[in-house]
């Protein structure tokens, strides 16, 4: 199946997320499974799921607008503090107005 007849959603995950998805999939949705696969603790797999569905649901909150996908992405990847993203969606939306 060509990912462009996949939902945008799960089209905007990154090739180690989808990956994260067939082996929980696989495993059943046992988070017990999944840490034994990959090697951690429960709770970091369990941190891995929630920062999942934080990226999932982001991408639906942010409509289309490209921008402030990107900014929750990073916030959402620890690559950007939610504080800092907050404040450049909040500036970055005074602006278009």
């Amino acid at each position: 199946m060509a990912r462009k007849l996949l939902p945008e959603w799960l089209a905007e995950l990154e090739d180690e997320d989808l990956v994260f998805i067939k082996k929980f999939l696989l495993a059943s949705g046992s988070l017990k499974e999944m840490a034994a696969q990959y090697g951690v603790t429960y709770p970091t797999v369990r941190l891995r799921l929630d920062r999942l569905i934080q990226k999932i649901r982001l991408g639906d909150q942010a409509g289309h607008d490209p921008y402030i996908s990107l900014v929750k992405r990073l916030a959402v990847e620890e690559k950007l503090d939610f504080d800092t993203a907050k404040l450049l969606i909040d500036a970055y939306k005074k602006e278009k107005r």
